[in-house]
């Protein structure tokens, strides 16, 4: 994966997040067709570049 590539990943993750669709980790998983401790590690390049990203346990989704 190309560094443009990645970038594009993270930021359809965020836009995901911020609009507030279905984002567990299940569905990020699912729909960037990889596991879902590699989508744990977007969120957590997402959280290094300073988003407020947390978990809500009770909608059991990634929120901002």
């Amino acid at each position: 994966m190309t560094y443009k590539e990645k970038k594009e990943k993270l930021n359809y993750l965020c836009e995901m997040i911020e609009n507030d669709w279905n984002t567990s980790l299940n569905m990020i998983a699912s729909k960037f067709n990889c596991s879902e401790r590699t989508a744990k590690r977007l969120i957590a390049e997402l959280r290094e570049e300073g988003r407020e990203i947390y978990y809500c346990r009770t909608r059991k989704k990634y929120c901002i």
